[in-house]
């Protein structure tokens, strides 16, 4: 069983292809590049075809991680083959949920933060967009912070259980 995870942000530029990336590492440091799936994907097609914002690169190629990206929007007909489509913020947790055409879609959506125990209730990772490459450091900081939960959770969805999550 292949297990297929979706990172979704606005414009698939920054955040989303910085997850990606952060979490296939952790999957292949895991042991799992041949049972999980890692991709991602934007809520709105601006960038499509375009590579990631050259700040994500840069911070991404700076922590050892790889950087190649194409950007694309999320499309609705791609839930049957997800099993789980992780959202930035929480603009792209309820964008995903309209979008789903199912109870069961929506229920495939969550918070990336969600998986990280020491947020609290502050579950968006902010758009670093706009700013300095401070944004992009905190960003992957967040993102790295959740991934350890996330691919626990993961590792239980694979076993047949459901992963234990917060839900949002």
């Amino acid at each position: 069983m292949t297990y297929r995870v979706c990172f979704v942000c606005t414009g698939n530029i920054c955040r989303s292809p910085m997850a990606e990336h952060v979490f296939r590492a952790r999957v292949e440091e895991a042991g799992l590049g041949g049972a999980v799936e890692v991709d991602s994907a934007g809520t709105g097609g601006w960038h499509e075809g375009d590579g990631a914002d050259p700040r994500t690169v840069a911070v991404l190629e700076e922590h050892g991680y790889s950087s190649g990206h194409t950007a694309r929007q999320f499309r609705a007909s791609w839930f049957p083959a997800l099993d789980l489509v992780v959202a930035l913020d929480e603009g792209h947790l309820h964008d995903l949920r309209r979008l789903a055409r199912t109870p069961d879609e929506a229920a495939k959506v969550r918070l990336l933060r969600s998986y990280d125990p020491a947020a609290g209730d502050a579950l968006d990772v902010p758009d670093p967009y706009y700013g300095g490459s401070a944004g992009f450091e905190e960003c992957l900081e967040m993102v790295e912070a959740a991934s350890g939960g996330l691919l626990d959770a993961i590792r239980t969805a694979l076993r047949g259980n459901e992963p234990m999550e917060r839900t949002p």
